[in-house]
């Protein structure tokens, strides 16, 4: 159950922190910024693990992974 309410808060911190540092409005609400910041989290992760040992993205990376995701969305045309 920790797990869940620690990838929920952390979700929200790192969709947050992308929202503010991305250039240009990103109209979403609070579960949108959530699974943002989740998703953000995971493509860091892929991105920093690339099939080796599992170690964390960090903080930085997951931030950078939800900018990233913002950026193909509004090429794709969403939001």
């Amino acid at each position: 159950m920790f797990r869940i309410i620690g990838a929920l808060f952390s979700g929200l911190l790192v969709g947050l922190i992308a929202r503010f540092l991305y250039w240009g409005a990103v109209p979403m609400g609070w579960w949108m910024t959530i699974f943002l910041g989740m998703g953000g989290s995971l493509l860091a992760d892929a991105v920093v693990n690339r099939g080796q040992p599992a170690r964390p993205a960090g903080l930085i990376a997951s931030v950078l992974g939800a900018i990233a995701l913002i950026f193909v969305g509004r090429h794709l045309g969403w939001g």
